[in-house]
């Protein structure tokens, strides 16, 4: 049986930062919860990043801040010294990446003449 360790999110683009070979890209899932009978968000925001070359080219070039996007990946773990210290880190690898509204889809609840959504990106596996 194959071993993994991976993640879902759907959320919207916060800001995407371009580094040398990798690309890091803010996401907000909301969390809804009840209290007192009344719904309140409750944002919760991941960063993900970007090495396959193809996924990195179709995040920078298409996606936006605002846009609804679902990502897939691997969890990666990994350590470093600080100040004679371990610290461990847990990174979340993209795989996969859809655009799945704009912004601007958002804003208008989705028109009828709104542009398909853009062909995902697929790292290798």
């Amino acid at each position: 049986m194959k071993n993994f360790a991976e993640f879902q999110i759907l959320g919207r683009v916060g800001k995407i930062k371009e580094f040398d070979g990798k690309v890091n890209v803010t996401v907000c899932a909301n969390y809804p919860t009840k209290k007192d009978g009344e719904t309140r968000d409750n944002p919760h925001w991941n960063e993900v990043s970007i090495f396959a070359e193809a996924v990195r080219g179709y995040a920078t070039k298409y996606a936006k801040a605002g846009d609804l996007v679902y990502i897939r990946g691997r969890i990666k773990q990994n350590s470093f010294e600080r100040n004679g210290e371990k610290v461990y880190t847990v990174d979340m690898v993209a795989e996969d990446f859809s655009i799945l509204a704009s912004k601007a889809e958002k804003a208008e609840e989705t028109s009828e003449q709104s542009e398909p959504a853009k062909k995902p990106a697929r790292g290798r596996k």
